[in-house]
């Protein structure tokens, strides 16, 4: 539980910079320059990623079932991730229209990843690590929003039907390989309990 533990603060702690210690993360930019800062930044991610995958594989099974959710959530779920997988691909391709409306599709998709998770899952570990990238979404994607009114971009984006369309299709394709077998594959666990 510990290396899990540690993995989940470095990481979001890594991400939340921005939400909680903006000027302390201007002031090391400054003062290391660009490149040292996103080094020591992406090497303490990758660090607590790491630590969060391989301390969570350890503990899931063995980690105590806190509630039994019904057979509907994992459906529930499954939906949700259509969503999630297209927000995901969205936050990725420039000049698309649900990017342009959102601002920001790559934490509401965390947000929506998250809470489909808890929903399908009853375990301790399920609820320790979901409920952490919950709460982490949702202070993130305000905190994102009022950088945006601070900055004033109200202005419209530009979005080209082509590169949503474009999104739409790489998020429902991926949604359906982790679907019919790729979460299964990559993570020992059918979504739909197949």
């Amino acid at each position: 539980m510990e290396l899990f533990i540690t993995g989940l603060v470095l990481f979001l702690g890594c991400h939340s910079m921005r939400v909680f210690a903006e000027d302390w993360r201007n002031r090391k930019l400054e003062q290391w320059g660009e490149k040292i800062f996103k080094g020591i930044y992406s090497i303490a991610s990758l660090v607590g990623f790491v630590l969060l995958v391989y301390g969570f594989s350890k503990i899931r099974w063995d980690s105590p079932q806190l509630w039994s959710p019904p057979v509907a959530m994992r459906h529930i779920a499954a939906l949700l991730m259509l969503f999630a997988m297209v927000l995901l691909v969205a936050g990725q391709v420039p000049h698309n229209a649900i990017k342009a409306k959102l601002g920001h599709p790559m934490i509401l998709a965390v947000k929506v990843w998250a809470l489909a998770h808890l929903l399908a899952n009853g375990k301790q570990a399920d609820l320790i690590l979901f409920g952490a990238f919950l709460v982490w979404s949702v202070l993130n994607f305000r905190a994102a929003r009022q950088r945006d009114r601070m900055a004033a971009q109200s202005g419209a984006a530009v979005a080209a039907t082509p590169n949503t369309l474009r999104v739409v299709l790489i998020g429902v394709a991926a949604w359906a390989v982790l679907l019919f077998g790729g979460h299964t594959w990559l993570f020992a666990v059918s979504p739909l309990g197949l």
